[in-house]
Order: C-alpha cells, then structure tokens, then sequence
C-alpha cells in the first residue's frame, strides 16, 4: 500500500482554503462529486464548514473540516499536518481564501495592521501554504495548485481604492507564473483564476439558477455564479490538463472592474 495513500485506491485528494462558504464551497461539492477527498479549510465557520464535511459524504468520499487562519504560518503548518495525517496525502490546493475589502478607500487611510494583514492574506500565506505543500506533490510528481486573482490582473493596472488588495494579488501573478516553470518538470501545474464580481447567494448557486435572471453590468447579460469558477477548476485538476500552466484565466462573462469602477467616478 502506498504510504502517501492509505486507501491504497489512487483517489487524489484537494485542499481548498476558506471553502466553508462561497465559492470554496462550490469548488468543494464540484471535486468530490468527481471523486476526490476533501480537505475544507475555514477561519471561523465551523458550522458551515460541518455542514459541508456532511454534504459531501454523499459523493463516497472523505472529508474533513480544518480551522486555520492562512495570514498564520504556524496554522498553515498545523493545518497540512492535519490534513496528511487524516487524508494521507495532498494532491490539489486551492488557495480559495483571501479577504476583499468591498468598500472604496484610498490607500493613505489603510493602517500599517491593516497593509500587513491583507497583504498576507492575499499574497504571503498562499506562498506559504504552496512551499508547505510542494514536497508532498513532488514526491508523487504530480500536483494542482490554483490561486485566486481579480479580472484583468495580469495586466497589472492600478485599481482606485483597492490599492493593498491590488497590489497582493498582482505579485500572486507573478508568482504563479514563476511556480509553474519551476515546477514543471515534477508534474505540477500552477494556474490562476480571475472570477468576475460574483455576489452574495450566487457564489453558492448554479447557471441554471440564475440564467433566466439580467445583470446588466455583465456583458454577458447574467450574474456569475459558483458553477461558473468551480467548472474550471475541476478542468484544470484533470489528468490530462497538465499542458496547462502558468494561465492567469479571467471567468467574468466579460466584465471589467477597474474600467467599471473608473466609469462609476465619472458618473458620480
């Protein structure tokens, strides 16, 4: 039996930050409806982070809730140990989780708390979490690891009142791209997700709930919804997906937030 694996069945297993709730919990049903076991990580839900450990025992497949803050180094080493420890191995990491202030502010009134905190959060501990997991993908040579970044981030634009979140994640591009090239060769693809801005009960809902609903900020005509990313992710984490890495892939219907933004102070 492998060591890395105590079922012995091959089944891959996926550790997906901050997926108690919105589309972490998406992604979260979306694998382990295709068979994979499933780590949920979260900060504070832990009811809704039970709720889903039990939703997902309907797919056949092991779950297991973890408590860890990821701006925490010493928690996201606690939390992978846990997780080897119960799962055996970690195969896939989403690296869901990461705090976006919603309300407009200008970087002169961010606290130097707050610059490290979201920073942290946002850049900082996915590198960290990614170093704390690449040993256990090399060692099989085969791993996923998916980052979470914002519509047109790879262009590195500024975005008016969302300087510290902006900031973070742009770096988190760079460092994607950088990760896929060094990894390659072991077998780990390293890609990174843009979602549009997909609100409230829809990052838990499917198309099909919200197709015959208008958002007329959407070019496309429809809200997002957790489906829309949680398709993708489960695409990239396919076997045969390894010739994709290093991708910064916007999924926003066409939606531009920087432009939609900068079009709102116009009008205001």
């Amino acid at each position: 039996m492998d060591s890395h694996n105590p079922r012995g069945d091959g089944r891959r297993v996926a550790l997906i930050t901050g997926s108690a709730k919105g589309l972490g919990r998406m992604a979260a049903l979306t694998l382990a409806e295709r068979g994979y076991d499933i780590a949920v990580n979260y900060k504070s839900s832990a009811i809704e982070a039970q709720q889903l450990v039990e939703a997902i025992g309907v797919f056949g497949v092991r779950a297991l809730s973890v408590q860890a803050d990821i701006t925490e180094a010493d928690q996201l080493q606690r939390m992978v140990g846990e997780v080897r420890r119960a799962l055996g191995r970690i195969d896939v990491l989403i690296n869901n989780a990461g705090p976006f202030v919603r309300e407009r502010r200008l970087f002169a009134d961010y606290s130097l708390e707050e610059i490290n905190y979201y920073t942290r959060a946002n850049l900082i501990g996915v590198m960290e979490l990614d170093l704390l997991v690449l040993p256990l993908m090399r060692s099989n040579q085969w791993g996923r690891i998916i980052h979470f970044g914002f519509g047109h981030a790879a262009e590195s634009r500024g975005w008016p009142h969302r300087a510290v979140y902006a900031a973070a994640k742009v770096g988190l591009v760079s460092f994607t791209k950088t990760l896929a090239v060094e990894e390659a060769a072991n077998g780990i693809t390293v890609n990174m997700i843009c979602p549009g801005d997909i609100r409230g009960e829809n990052k838990e809902k499917a198309i099909g709930d919200v197709e015959q609903m208008i958002d007329e900020e959407s070019p496309k005509g429809r809200p997002g919804t957790g489906e829309d990313i949680a398709r993708v992710i489960a695409f990239l984490c396919e076997e045969r997906s390894d010739f994709i890495t290093g991708n910064i892939m916007d999924v926003s219907g066409g939606l531009d937030p920087i432009r939609t933004l900068a079009y709102d102070q116009r009008t205001i």
